[in-house]
């Protein structure tokens, strides 16, 4: 058995493009990072800023323009479709807001995963189900339809489908969205108990400070593609570099302008521009 690397995900000099119209938009640029296993890493920083795009690398939905993304040591954007498959038949995810299957019950969306991907008997698939589903504290519910559970039991139900084939990582997408203290308070419980429980690794992208400092081991916020700081929740907490300062404070003035970069208001509306009309006449020629 080949030795374990200390991470299970590492970026390695990672730079991303969606392509447009006026040229490519870089998400990420020469981005590394690791994830080291049996944590939690909370992902966070600005929106727009890549998080969600990393954990779209790491599940090979996109590729890297170039670098590479290594799970488990294999270099997900150069894998064959079967070997991606069979990757991320090892990760579990949350979306946002749960994304349940409407038309099937809570039981049926846990074990949806176990048909697809297992050969195993109806009567052990009812016994997994039953066991994640008692993890998250809705054994009970196994015959409800999702209209029938509030938003933050959704997030949990999606939390043990995201747990049924045991992966040895998770990733959260946005897992606090929307939900009321109590809920969120739970959520945030149950990831932290489930990755010390289970032995697992996982990813947290979140812009909820509080909760996802209190669960995390390890903060990265990401900024202009690469790394604004990196390290313990207190760490990041005390930065003293002014782009983390005013994301972990929530000050509205600093390195992160509220306004997207465009033409000015004036030339958009076609006013006079008021920059313009301040500046002092040039004067021609020299003093008399």
């Amino acid at each position: 058995m080949a030795d374990l690397t200390p991470s299970l995900v590492e970026f390695k000099q990672v730079t991303f493009a969606y392509p447009g119209a006026k040229g490519d938009r870089v998400i990420l640029k020469d981005l590394s990072l690791s994830v080291p296993r049996g944590k939690v890493t909370a992902l966070m920083g600005a929106s727009g800023g890549g998080k969600t795009t990393v954990l779209r690398l790491i599940g090979g939905q996109q590729k890297a323009s170039s670098g590479k993304v290594l799970f488990d040591g294999q270099d997900v954007g150069g894998m064959a479709q079967t070997a991606l498959y069979e990757a991320r038949r090892r990760m579990g995810m949350l979306f946002q807001f749960g994304a349940l299957f409407t038309d099937l019950s809570v039981f049926d969306n846990v074990a949806f995963p176990l048909r697809e991907h297992t050969d195993l008997s109806p009567v052990l698939i009812r016994d997994i189900v039953l066991m994640k589903l008692d993890a998250v504290g809705l054994r009970g519910a196994r015959e409800l339809m999702p209209s029938e559970i509030s938003g933050g039991m959704a997030r949990r139900v999606a939390l043990a489908r995201a747990i049924v084939l045991d992966p040895e990582l998770i990733m959260y997408d946005e897992p606090f969205a929307g939900l009321d203290p109590i809920s969120l308070g739970t959520a945030a419980q149950l990831i932290r108990q489930l990755n010390d429980t289970l032995g697992i690794t996982s990813i947290v992208v979140s812009h909820d400070l509080e909760e996802t400092f209190r669960i995390a081991d390890q903060v990265i916020i990401l900024a202009n593609g690469g790394i604004a700081a990196q390290g313990t929740p207190h760490e990041v907490m005390n930065s003293t570099d002014p782009l983390v300062h005013q994301f972990v404070h929530a000050h509205r003035e600093g390195p992160v302008e509220f306004h997207y970069p465009g033409p000015s208001a004036a030339a958009d509306f076609g006013l006079p521009d008021p920059l313009a009309q301040s500046k002092p006449p040039t004067q021609k020629g020299g003093p008399t």
